[in-house]
């Protein structure tokens, strides 16, 4: 799967000729990562140093050689990029009189390309690339490695789309009957979600220094449930970093992420970039932030994002020698586990005594299912912008917040989009199984364990995986 996708990388989507950030992030990442190797010593460094200089100067001649039709906001984030390699090269390897040349070449030859990409940027246009039913179904053969077609992906995402609606009515139901008991409820099942939804969405932080405050106490809590209840066990040493994603981050950080230290980095920290908004934005646009982001959202979003989600995953898979599934990993497992250990907590009873929590959850589940569902509408069926963001809001009741940020993702990642819905649905029929076949055999922090230990493998080999250990006990 990785090969054929090095040989899509150049043969169908030619990002060696349409791409600027093809060349420039190498580029821009390539002092960082030797200034942080602190096991390596000064020398070393400086060799490694020199050695990337002269690959900086045959990326920037190879970019100047082979680029040919550049949409508009690649050339933007690209320059952005030099800019700041410059700057780094400038700043870091000022004290390097070992290969003086080689810095002075690689400037001027990133310089250069700098320049050939600005004259560009003059009549650049942005262009979004629809991939049409025949490419989108290869792509989503090989990404998924299985013959899965756009057609069967769209009826499950519709089918999921329906049954978790029916799910957030009843769950809705029993809110609003436990919260106001002297009313009567709304006529429609809607109605009565998004009445359930408007009392969630108000249960929200009061700033950014509050938002950190409850994640940090979060990150605890959702740690002591996984030990006392015994779901998986956990690292025994943290490596977690929480803090407010940086205003630098620009769109990026409206939504968050979690940045994951490499495979084989000696300190192997891993920072979780909260959502955040600047105070000075317009209240309005503070308040429809935060109702997104509200509290009972946070309380399902950290099993996801830390415990036993990404963090704890890619934590246990870097401690595990297993260095090809580190560095290829199988996309359809990383989003898909993270989804699916959603569920196993709250059927454990994280968070029993709040419904809202539950109610966000299955809001999640049906945003995934919208995810896989309106990437096959766009590049199949022939979506526009508006479509979406009407389909997603008003059938698929994905928050604003996120709702704006979807058609960038369905145009730039339109297979990743599928690895929530499609992962997640993996994982827990494969739950199912193991325990229907095991009975009361059955153990969930053996079966957590060996999921995480065993890495990012195609979800379907775990079958054969977990019987082969059962027969050698």
């Amino acid at each position: 799967m990785q090969a054929q996708s090095e040989i899509d990388l150049y043969e169908k989507l030619t990002e060696h000729q349409t791409s600027l950030t093809f060349y420039s992030q190498p580029m821009a990442k390539a002092i960082m990562t030797v200034q942080q190797a602190d096991y390596l010593l000064d020398h070393e460094k400086s060799a490694l140093h020199c050695e990337r200089m002269t690959s900086m100067t045959h990326l920037a001649e190879a970019a100047m050689a082979n680029l040919i039709d550049v949409p508009k906001s690649d050339l933007q984030a690209g320059l952005k990029d030099l800019v700041e390699t410059q700057n780094l090269i400038t700043d870091s390897m000022g004290n390097l009189v070992s290969c003086t040349q080689q810095k002075d070449t690689a400037l001027k030859s990133i310089q250069e390309l700098a320049s050939f990409s600005t004259d560009r940027l003059k009549s650049a246009k942005d262009s979004e690339r629809v991939l049409g039913a025949e490419e989108y179904n290869r792509r989503l053969r090989l990404y998924t490695d299985s013959d899965l077609t756009s057609e069967k992906l769209q009826a499950m995402a519709m089918a999921e789309i329906t049954a978790v609606k029916t799910l957030m009515a009843a769950v809705s139901k029993d809110y609003l009957i436990a919260t106001y008991p002297e009313h009567s409820l709304p006529e429609t099942e809607l109605q009565i979600i998004n009445k359930a939804l408007a009392d969630m969405e108000k249960d929200v932080p009061i700033n950014g220094r509050d938002y950190l405050q409850f994640w940090q106490q979060l990150a605890k809590d959702s740690v002591d449930f996984i030990r006392e209840n015994n779901i998986a066990t956990l690292p025994e040493f943290d490596t977690l970093r929480i803090q407010n994603a940086p205003e630098s981050a620009g769109p990026a950080a409206r939504i968050g992420w979690v940045a994951s230290a490499p495979p084989f980095h000696p300190n192997p920290v891993t920072t979780l970039n909260l959502p955040s908004i600047p105070e000075t934005f317009p209240k309005q646009d503070q308040i429809d932030f935060w109702a997104s982001f509200n509290k009972p959202f946070n309380r399902m979003i950290v099993i996801h994002e830390l415990y036993p989600g990404h963090y704890m995953q890619l934590k246990i898979s870097r401690e595990t020698p297993h260095p090809i599934r580190l560095l290829f990993p199988y996309g359809t497992y990383i989003e898909g586990w993270a989804t699916f250990t959603e569920k196993v907590l709250l059927d454990a009873g994280w968070q029993k005594e709040d419904r809202l929590t539950l109610l966000a959850h299955l809001r999640k589940r049906l945003e995934n299912a919208n995810r896989a569902y309106t990437s096959v509408q766009v590049h199949c069926n022939g979506w526009d912008k508006a479509q979406v963001m009407k389909f997603s809001t008003e059938t698929s009741l994905v928050a604003p917040q996120f709702a704006k940020s979807l058609w960038g993702r369905i145009i730039n990642s339109p297979l990743q989009l599928t690895s929530y819905f499609l992962g997640g649905a993996k994982f827990t029929e494969l739950l199912a199984h193991e325990k229907q076949r095991l009975g009361n055999e059955f153990d969930l922090q053996f079966f957590m364990d060996t999921v995480m230990k065993a890495g990012p493998i195609p979800i379907d080999e775990f079958y054969a995986l977990f019987q082969q250990m059962t027969n050698s006990q």
